[in-house]
C-alpha cells in the first residue's frame, strides 16, 4: 500500500500480447503434455493449461529470460501444477453420487431387535408357567398344537386355549409390537 495516496501497489502483469503469443506458440504442445499427464482428461488439461498461463501472467519476471523458448518453464509450471493437482485429489475422500447411496449396503443395526427380544422375554417370564410352557412349545420350539399337546401331556384344546390367552396377555404388557403371532 502507498503511505502517500493510500493506494494499493499492483504488482507488475505480463503484457497481454506476449501472453496471448506464449498461447500461440506453446498452447498446443503444453495442451498435450498435460493431456497425458491426466490420462486423457481433457478438461483437467484445459485447466492446468490456463493455470500455467495465469501464472506466466503473474510473473513476467520468468519471462525475462536470455532462453531461446519459454517452453521448458510452462512445462515444468504445467507439471508441477498438474502434480499438486493430483495430490490434492489424492488427499481428499472421493466423492460419491447420490444416486449410488441408496445402492450402498447398510450396516446390520441389531439394537431394535435385540431391545424387542429383551421386552418380549421379561414379558414372557410375567406369564404363568403353564402360559409359557405352552408358547414355548408353540414359537420357541416350532411344535404344532399336536405335537405341543403330546410334550406337555395336555389335551390339543388346552394348547389352544393356553396359546390364545397368553398372547392377549402379552398383547397387554406389550403395546405397540403388534401381533405376536407366528
Amino acid at each position: 500500500m502507498d503511505q502517500q495516496t493510500g493506494a494499493t501497489a499492483t504488482a507488475p502483469r505480463t503484457d497481454e500480447r506476449v501472453l496471448a503469443e506464449l498461447q500461440r506458440e506453446h498452447g498446443r504442445a503444453l495442451f498435450g503434455f498435460l493431456l497425458g499427464l491426466t490420462y486423457g482428461d481433457r478438461q483437467r488439461a484445459e485447466d492446468l493449461v490456463q493455470e500455467t498461463l495465469v501464472r506466466a501472467w503473474k510473473h513476467p519476471e520468468a519471462l525475462e529470460t536470455d532462453h531461446e523458448s519459454m517452453r521448458p518453464w510452462l512445462f515444468t509450471v504445467g507439471r508441477r501444477l498438474a502434480i499438486d493437482a493430483r495430490r490434492a485429489r489424492q488427499a481428499r475422500p472421493a466423492e460419491v453420487a447420490a444416486e449410488s447411496l441408496g445402492h450402498s449396503p447398510v450396516a446390520d443395526d441389531h439394537t431394535e431387535s435385540s431391545s424387542t427380544a429383551l421386552d418380549v422375554r421379561d414379558a414372557v417370564r410375567m406369564l404363568s408357567r403353564e402360559h409359557r410352557e405352552v408358547l414355548v412349545q408353540i414359537y420357541f420350539r416350532g411344535l404344532s398344537v399336536a405335537e405341543a399337546s403330546e410334550a406337555l401331556g395336555i389335551p390339543a384344546g388346552t394348547v389352544k386355549s393356553r396359546t390364545y390367552y397368553a398372547l392377549r396377555a402379552l398383547r397387554k404388557v406389550l403395546p405397540g409390537y403388534g401381533a405376536l403371532t407366528a
